[in-house]
């Protein structure tokens, strides 16, 4: 199976599902951990695992934000889900797969390159009319090793302060108009990152939750100014929606993507860090 792609499509899986190498991680997020474990123990793709993103794909640490598990976090916590870098792993979670983009995230980040996305979530393997398994699945744990990743490069908020207004990087906001514009505040200040594009994550999916046609997203990036050349890094509130912007521009053949995973929650509650509002930015 080539997985150097980030999505394999339900029919793939479905082909694939008994195969060793295959660990397949319904990442779904119903609120919090006990919904979130009682909707996977509710239906699950056959022999999916369950990874919980603050507890598996988070540092320990969130007074601030969700940040990337450190390297020593990473080799227990994917360790824990059975996750080696010879495992193919598949994501999965509802509402466009935005919870399992943030497996890819953390597993790109150190370096694991096997990972992929099913393409339209749970809600199109359930539409097809494919099975359904209840219960637990346990993982069998392995040691995971942290690599470094041949592209995936982070950016924290230090870097972006001082390249801010350097025309080789575009920063891209993936959050909604009214967050960008500060309409709707979700840290001590509204607004976003001067000089950052509008470029909202939602508009890469289809109606069905799948991923628009590579083409298209290109288009669309384009449109909002954001060139192949260019160095991207997105950010969202808390580096998940920016984690499934990432995926399509790398999808759409952007080959510099960045996220910033400290992203709003950070950047808004920190008063030292300049911030821009309404909506006259959004254009490139």
């Amino acid at each position: 199976m080539a997985m150097a792609v980030p999505l394999i499509s339900s029919g793939e899986l479905a082909a694939r599902l008994r195969d060793e190498d295959m660990l397949v991680c319904d990442c779904r997020f119903a609120g919090d951990a006990e919904a979130s474990r009682a909707q996977y123990l509710g239906g699950h793709v056959p022999g999916a695992i369950h990874a919980y993103w603050l507890e598996d794909l988070s540092a320990a640490d969130t007074t601030v934000t969700t940040f990337l598990p450190s390297a020593e976090e990473a080799v227990e916590r994917l360790g824990r889900l059975g996750i080696t870098q010879d495992k193919h792993v598949v994501a999965y979670a509802d509402g466009g797969n935005l919870y399992a983009s943030r497996l890819w995230h953390v597993l790109t980040h150190y370096g694991h390159e096997q990972v992929a996305l099913l393409d339209g979530g749970i809600e199109k393997w359930q539409a097809e009319d494919r099975p359904l398994e209840r219960g637990p699945v346990s993982p069998s744990p392995a040691g995971f090793e942290p690599r470094e990743s041949t592209w995936m490069h982070a950016i924290d908020a230090a870097e972006i302060v001082e390249r801010l207004g350097d025309p080789g990087l575009r920063l891209v906001d993936v959050r909604s108009e009214a967050e960008f514009a500060g309409e709707q505040r979700r840290a001590a200040r509204g607004g976003h990152i001067p000089g950052a594009v509008l470029w909202p994550w939602e508009e890469n999916l289809q109606a069905d939750g799948t991923l628009r046609d590579p083409g298209r997203i290109r288009v669309r990036a384009q449109a909002a100014g954001l060139l192949p050349e260019h160095e991207l890094a997105t950010y969202c509130q808390g580096g998940v929606r920016a984690a499934h912007a990432a995926l399509a521009l790398r999808l759409a053949g952007y080959p510099r993507v960045r996220i910033y995973d400290g992203s709003w929650a950070e950047w808004g509650n920190n008063p030292a860090l300049p911030v821009q509002s309404g909506i006259a930015a959004a254009a490139a």
